[in-house]
């Protein structure tokens, strides 16, 4: 029961529970609404297999990032280890080539091979990025966070790109779908640049330690500070303006629900960056983060009602 509960923190479930909520909220509250009526066969079946992947992934990708950090997290977070701790190395490593391999192959189980081979070929390059991401990248100025960032969007878009083939002809519902994957990615992407850069001004004396190349440690703190700052004012100003152009559809209860939820939270991040100066101040921002994520996502299911 131990070895299972370790194996458990080890490939993050909070984190994967999180993911599997975002495409299952992006194909029912959104796709299915959007297209009912013309879903296609076996649609259901795929759809489940491709989230499956991408959990296998992720866990591979969560397994092999710790393999290689255990030296960092002696000093950022000794408490939480489990690799050399619960789980041996050697089991660590056998466990990211299996999830790995398991992810790949459900992808291709998914999907066929002729008419969306890129996106086998996208999440095979998930699984590279992810160990490259683990040994080298994560040490770099900006690389890490940007690939983080970008295979976070990957996550609602490789369930958008699922439904088409290239050269597939687009109406009106297909625009429509297109938009709100765009705007759920854009999201994604830019509160896990945040997000990211908060991580790593946590992580900046186990970083600093091992002679990685982060933000903080190469910029400096307030120069960090400002980078985070503008994304969230960046952000904010999207998601307001957003709020403006709904209006106009009387959307009263997705302004009643993001105000507060998401806007208000971004404002409180914004509020406290100053301020932050500890190793715990900036877990608070970073959980603080993590929670607008989840508020930003379950935002989806006002689609079911809308569209």
């Amino acid at each position: 029961m131990r070895l299972t509960a370790a194996f458990l923190k080890l490939i993050r479930l909070p984190n994967l529970f999180f993911m599997a909520l975002t495409q299952v909220l992006f194909q029912f509250c959104i796709f299915q609404t959007l297209y009912k009526g013309s879903i296609p066969d076996g649609d259901l079946t795929r759809f489940i297999l491709l989230v499956l992947a991408s959990l296998f992934i992720a866990a591979a990708g969560y397994v092999i990032n710790d393999y290689f950090d255990i030296n960092i997290d002696e000093v950022n977070k000794p408490q939480k280890m489990v690799v050399d701790k619960h789980i041996h190395r050697r089991w660590a490593i056998a466990w990211h080539f299996m999830l790995s391999t398991t992810g790949i192959l459900l992808t291709a189980f998914a999907l066929p091979f002729l008419k969306h081979w890129y996106i086998i070929l996208a999440n095979t390059a998930c699984v590279a990025l992810l160990w490259f991401y683990s040994t080298n990248f994560k040490r770099q100025l900006l690389t890490g966070n940007i690939i983080i960032s970008l295979l976070t969007a990957w996550t609602i878009l490789v369930i958008f790109f699922s439904k088409f083939s290239f050269g597939d002809a687009f109406d009106d519902s297909h625009h429509r779908f297109f938009r709100l994957a765009a705007l759920y990615a854009g999201f994604a992407f830019i509160i896990s640049l945040i997000r990211e850069a908060i991580k790593d001004m946590e992580d900046m004396p186990g970083d600093a330690k091992h002679g990685c190349r982060t933000m903080p440690i190469v910029w400096g703190i307030n120069a960090t500070k400002v980078y985070v700052a503008v994304w969230l004012i960046v952000l904010l100003a999207i998601l307001i303006l957003l709020q403006v152009y709904v209006l106009q559809f009387r959307w009263w209860l997705a302004i009643a629900y993001n105000v507060p939820a998401v806007i208000f939270p971004l404002c409180v991040i914004l509020w406290k960056l100053r301020s932050s100066h500890t190793t715990e101040d900036y877990h608070r921002l970073s959980t603080l983060t993590k929670l607008v994520m989840f508020t930003g996502i379950l935002s989806m299911s006002f689609f079911y009602f809308y569209l």
